[in-house]
């Protein structure tokens, strides 16, 4: 298997980054999003993973005191199914915890079994339903949470 490294995302890697958005997401962020939420956020932390210097993925959250959030996390479409969004994920989990979270939450479609099995083997458990939460055809979230500590 390909060597993968994870490094803070820059502004130079947002139009890479659009990619795997428009590749995982009907409903991208743009790039004006990205732009303010690496250069001007800070409670936001962004951080690409690459292979051969090729930005294949990407997470992002933010901290806010004790609570973390994952905004969102993503991979090109080939990429997934061999442990890579794994890897991410707990890069993702491991950086809230030293930046002193205790709590970590996500929403998740309902729709994307794959993603919260993913979530579950890191200890995140359903808190509740954000009704409608999703703009391009109104499907449910489910939070999920796990404390870090």
């Amino acid at each position: 298997m390909a060597e993968f490294s994870i490094r803070e995302m820059s502004s130079e890697d947002i139009k890479q980054v659009m990619k795997v958005d428009v590749a995982s997401f009907t409903t991208p962020w743009t790039y004006e999003i990205y732009e303010q939420e690496v250069n001007h956020n800070k409670h936001a932390h962004y951080f690409v993973i690459e292979e051969s210097e090729n930005i294949i993925g990407y997470v992002g959250l933010w901290i806010v005191e004790e609570d973390a959030q994952i905004t969102n996390i993503a991979l090109l479409p080939q990429f997934r199914g061999y442990k890579i969004g794994e890897k991410l994920f707990g890069f993702a989990m491991q950086y809230a915890i030293q930046q002193g979270a205790n709590r970590l939450s996500l929403e998740v479609r309902v729709s994307n079994i794959v993603a919260q099995k993913l979530y579950i083997k890191f200890g995140l458990v359903p808190g509740g339903i954000r009704k409608g939460y999703y703009p391009d055809n109104g499907e449910d979230a489910l939070v999920m949470w796990v404390n870090l500590h």
